[in-house]
């Protein structure tokens, strides 16, 4: 009864971003541009919600998924396929490793920063899903088809770490996202065969 309680009582800024965000994965997932959209509005909206609640790694993560979207617009739009899609790319196991590397140092800087310097409430936690976030999005708007193994493991993280906070219908939606990353890997393996 109390999830439920919850549910209802998050603020409407909250559902319009949930809103936003479930139609930007669904539309990343079909490579289809119009996700920046949504992706817009979803960022600026959860860069307000996470700062009211203390994630400041998710907040600032906020502002640089905005900075990205603006740049993915264009490298997605210099790669389109003749249908109009995203054109699928692989990368790598020695760049993916390289890039595992460099989540774990952010990961660990950022974590510590936000535990000595801010009031912040899980700051590992929180940092850990901020980097993971930072790498997945750059190999999301370089189209690389492993960018969906780490918004998986952001969604485990988030699901928990928004339950934990009374985030119910953003951790709802991080549960919709996890399914939505399994189907945009396994719809992104499909045409990177083609």
């Amino acid at each position: 009864m109390d999830f439920i309680q919850q549910m209802i009582g998050s603020s409407a800024i909250e559902y319009i971003a949930v809103t936003c965000g479930f139609l930007n994965v669904y539309l990343i997932i079909k490579r289809s541009l119009w996700n920046y959209l949504f992706g817009f509005i979803m960022v600026v909206l959860y860069a307000k919600i996470f700062f009211d609640y203390q994630l400041y790694s998710d907040s600032l993560l906020q502002v640089f998924f905005f900075i990205t979207q603006c740049y993915g617009v264009f490298y997605w739009l210099k790669y389109k396929a003749p249908d109009g899609k995203v054109q699928v790319a692989y990368l790598n196991h020695r760049h993916f490793s390289q890039g595992l590397l460099a989540t774990s140092a952010l990961w660990l800087i950022l974590a510590v920063v936000m535990q000595q310097y801010t009031d912040a409430t899980h700051p590992f936690w929180d940092g850990a899903i901020a980097a993971l976030s930072v790498t997945a999005q750059i190999l999301l708007m370089r189209r690389h088809l492993q960018s969906w193994y780490l918004w998986i493991a952001v969604d485990v993280l988030a699901i928990g770490l928004f339950i934990v906070k009374g985030l119910l219908p953003t951790a709802a939606l991080y549960g919709v996202f996890l399914i939505l990353a399994i189907l945009g890997l396994l719809q992104w393996q499909r045409a990177s065969r083609d």
